[in-house]
């Protein structure tokens, strides 16, 4: 039984395919990381059955897919490598922080969420959903520094690039008010192993409570599924009972709960 380790996406997808096909909801963090990943390693059981993958962000923050605790307590990254950040499944993270022996502190508890049947709001929010565009961009990039901060994260310097992204591939959709105002906005990854995530749900303060955020999930819910998606995900924070509620009304339905760790570095 071992981690392996290489930092190639093609060797990755060739020794944990299968894992991957089989849990791609619990695996979404890692499928997402794994085409930009510094590193990504898998765990294998005697006869090579995978049962733990992981994936080093660029930024140090290290994150666990479907993994035993008896995986994420052995693993030991190469190089000296060793994450600031750990996220993934409550127990393999707390196995793991346990296992390295550094001290840590939860930042935040997040419930995994997949798509049942999509029940879209009725009555409907009023206004309408809309592809965002490059004229958004200002707009979007205060709206994402703030939506970074919501969660606890410092915002980067600059999300043009991010945006532009998802704004150039059609993954990001704003809901408008009846007046022609962005109100809301959502945005959906790339569809990888049959599954697409929603991210990025972030309404301005003075225009909650009006549903806003429930039409822009919707929309970006319905164009996932409608491009091929075979899953939809997403993730929310266990602390914020309004969204929790809001995504099991418009059909989402508990998976795993995760845990995100801050680990203080080797002195």
């Amino acid at each position: 039984m071992t981690w392996h380790f290489t930092t190639d996406p093609a060797v990755f997808r060739a020794a944990a395919g299968a894992h991957l096909a089989a849990e791609p909801a619990r695996d979404t963090a890692v499928l997402t990381l794994m085409e930009t990943a510094a590193r990504l390693g898998w765990w294998t059981e005697p006869g090579g059955r995978v049962t733990g993958v992981a994936a080093l962000a660029r930024g140090g923050a290290l994150s666990l897919g479907a993994t035993t605790e008896e995986a994420a307590r052995a693993l030991v990254l190469p190089d000296g490598d060793e994450p600031v950040e750990l996220r993934g499944e409550t127990a393999a993270v707390e196995a793991y922080a346990h296992g390295t022996g550094r001290p840590w502190e939860p930042a935040a508890r997040m419930r995994l969420f997949r798509l049942g049947a999509l029940t879209p709001p009725d009555p409907a929010p009023a206004g309408r959903a809309r592809l965002a565009t490059e004229a958004d961009l200002p707009l979007l990039g205060d709206w994402t520094a703030a939506f970074a901060r919501a969660i606890g994260e410092e915002p980067a310097a600059d999300h043009t690039d991010f945006l532009t992204g998802r704004i150039t591939e059609g993954r990001l959709h704003l809901w408008e008010a009846p007046d022609g105002r962005p109100v809301s906005m959502a945005a959906v990854s790339r569809t990888l192993a049959g599954q697409a995530r929603v991210h990025l749900v972030y309404t301005p303060d003075a225009e909650r409570g009006r549903g806003y955020a429930a039409g822009a999930t919707t929309a970006v819910s319905r164009a996932a599924l409608d491009s091929g998606a075979a899953a939809v995900v997403l993730f929310t924070d266990l602390a914020n009972p309004t969204s929790n509620a809001l995504y099991r009304r418009l059909g989402y339905r508990p998976v795993t709960d995760h845990l995100a760790v801050r680990l203080t570095p080797r002195s």
